[in-house]
């Protein structure tokens, strides 16, 4: 089986602006590469960073509202870790089309986000970070599915993500004549460790159009996966873009939330967990109902 990379991003405590993001953890963690700004055209795809319980920021992911108070992302988004210090407990969304970050960050002494209003600290939204029950770290590709429940409902959009129905992946056929809708924050460009000074790492929402290459095979792990075209002709996506939506066409249903990249380059291909298994919908409706 070939190696899989997360596609979340790293936040380290020694950041300034420049350099804001340009750490990437190659492990399990994604922006869309070769794709165009989203503009205000999907408001409910939004940019999440998780906190400890010391408040200061973890990583960032990208994700979609499914309904006022739950944000949809990838599982390895939220996952606890063995490290007690970098265990999510918190979670703030912004939900604009670019995001500055706060030129006050990091504050002095433990917590980094003490009183700083902007990103990395407080956002548009926030909540609690909630796994999928079946969540596996060492095969995170097969449940890589993960919920914000926020505190207080977001009224900033009417528009929101919808869930497939049960097993509604299985017909879709490959080629260039199955395509999706792609969002989200990540790196626009990923390098090899020694230019990645080189990256690429606006926080712009970026869309790009996939399409789809294996569903249903070994590759896709057995079904569990779609995996996707990520090339400069459709676009794809990289570290950031973790739990960002696959839109099936240019529809509001997410077949899938990015999960992760065969390379530190985030080129090829990617996968996408698919969303339309009926355990992953119980569970979601589960806190929609």
């Amino acid at each position: 089986m070939a190696f899989r990379f997360r596609r979340r991003t790293a936040l380290t405590v020694a950041l300034t602006t420049s350099l804001l993001l340009a750490f990437v953890v190659v492990s399990p963690a994604a922006a869309i590469r070769y794709g165009d700004n989203d503009g205000n055209a999907h408001p409910w795809v939004g940019l999440m960073v998780a906190q400890n319980a010391a408040g200061n920021p973890l990583w960032r992911c990208s994700g979609t509202l499914l309904s006022p108070t739950v944000f949809l992302t990838a599982g390895h988004c939220v996952e606890p870790s063995g490290d007690v210090t970098q265990n999510p407990t918190h979670v703030e969304v912004w939900f604009g089309s670019h995001i500055v970050t706060d030129t006050s960050y990091p504050a002095v002494g433990a917590n980094h986000c003490a009183g700083i209003a902007g990103y990395p600290c407080q956002g548009d939204a926030g909540g609690v970070p909630v796994e999928n029950p079946n969540w596996d770290a060492s095969h995170f590709w097969l449940h890589d599915d993960g919920l914000v429940i926020f505190d207080d409902p977001y009224w900033g959009t009417t528009t929101y993500g919808q869930l497939p129905s049960a097993n509604q992946l299985d017909s879709l056929r490959v080629g260039h004549g199955t395509w999706f809708t792609a969002v989200g924050y990540g790196l626009q460009a990923a390098f090899p460790d020694a230019a990645g000074w080189k990256d690429q790492a606006l926080k712009d929402r970026k869309i790009g159009h996939p399409w789809l290459y294996q569903i249903n095979s070994n590759l896709a792990s057995g079904g569990t996966d779609l995996i996707l075209s990520d090339n400069a002709s459709s676009g794809g996506t990289c570290f950031g873009d973790s739990g960002g939506p696959n839109f099936l066409g240019n529809s509001l249903v997410i077949a899938g939330v990015n999960s992760f990249v065969y390379n530190s380059q985030c080129a090829g291909f990617s996968g996408a967990y698919r969303l339309d298994h009926q355990a992953d919908l119980d569970w979601i409706n589960g806190y929609l109902e």
